[in-house]
């Protein structure tokens, strides 16, 4: 395995199978309440350049469970903040810490992060990828399917950061892939790319209902995330036709699991009805975060 992981893509097939095996364990043994002392005496820096409620607390807890140390680092109390550079920011981390989690404003930034400093970089959400949040959601789909292959995964709504991610990793575990977008928020072209030449099977709609027919999963997001505030009113109109409501959910198979990364804006992007319904595992994905990030995390600085 990779010493950072920045993208899904620094993770194979059977990496992505191994550490939700890992996840799986450590979820039971975190119920058994079974000491998981692995850590003891490591410490993980967390930098912060948005804000977070399932992230900082899952890294938080996952370093308690472990044993070991984590130190949040709010951009703006660090150099960071007043202008020190990545590179010395990473050289210096790295003579303290054992390892750096990151969840930034931009991509380049995990990877200076990564370039420059000795000890493992995890990517906890950047404008381009969001891996941690897809290993809790595979982990999900793996416990409600019990596989991958023969799933059609159905993305609703923005081609954004959490989308590529998802997008990459179903090309890589071998799940059909299929985005319904408005015209101009689809996936870049590269992250397309990137998942052809992992040999995904995926089809990019501006059509809901073309992308959820016969889905066994489907997932949405925020339509204005963090950054995109300046397009809040337009972007509320491009996606009025892209809610997750049980009308959609009709189009899908009886067994479809409805997904979402949170914080959801209930009634714009998922119904009430919907998120709070039997085919709902939006609360179970957010507790997989814990578990496959304490996978990742194990994997990584162990």
């Amino acid at each position: 395995m990779k010493k950072d992981v920045l993208s899904i893509t620094d993770l194979s097939k059977e990496e992505i199978y191994e550490l939700l095996e890992s996840a799986m364990d450590l979820k039971e043994k975190r119920k058994a309440g079974e000491p998981t002392e692995y850590l003891k005496n490591k410490s993980l820096g967390m930098i912060f350049e948005k804000a977070s409620t399932r992230t900082r607390v899952s890294f938080e807890v996952a370093m308690t469970d472990f044993g070991g140390h984590s130190l949040y680092l709010n951009s703006r109390d660090i150099q960071i903040g007043r202008g020190e550079t990545i590179e010395d920011t990473a050289r210096t981390l790295s003579g303290y810490l054992h390892g750096i989690m990151a969840r930034v404003m931009s991509h380049e930034t995990v990877e200076k992060l990564a370039k420059y400093s000795t000890i493992p970089v995890i990517n906890a959400l950047s404008d381009m990828e969001h891996p941690c949040q897809i290993l809790g959601d595979f982990m999900t789909i793996m416990e409600y399917k019990d596989k991958f292959e023969d799933l059609k995964f159905a993305w609703v709504g923005d081609g954004n950061n959490v989308c590529n991610s998802a997008l990459l990793g179903s090309a890589i575990v071998g799940m059909e892939f299929a985005v319904a977008c408005p015209k101009g928020y689809e996936p870049k072209p590269e992250f397309l790319e990137k998942a052809k030449a992992l040999g995904g099977k995926f089809t990019v709609t501006d059509d809901p209902k073309v992308a959820v027919k016969d889905a066994d999963i489907i997932y949405t997001d925020v339509w204005v995330s963090m950054g995109d505030e300046a397009e809040q009113e337009k972007r509320l109109k491009d996606f009025a036709a892209f809610q997750v409501n049980t009308e959609l959910l009709g189009v899908a198979k009886p067994d479809v699991i409805v997904m979402h990364c949170l914080p959801a804006r209930r009634g714009l992007e998922i119904t009430d009805e919907v998120m709070d319904g039997p085919n709902s595992v939006i609360f179970e994905e957010a507790e997989n975060r814990l578990h496959a990030q304490k996978a990742l995390i194990l994997k990584l600085m162990r």
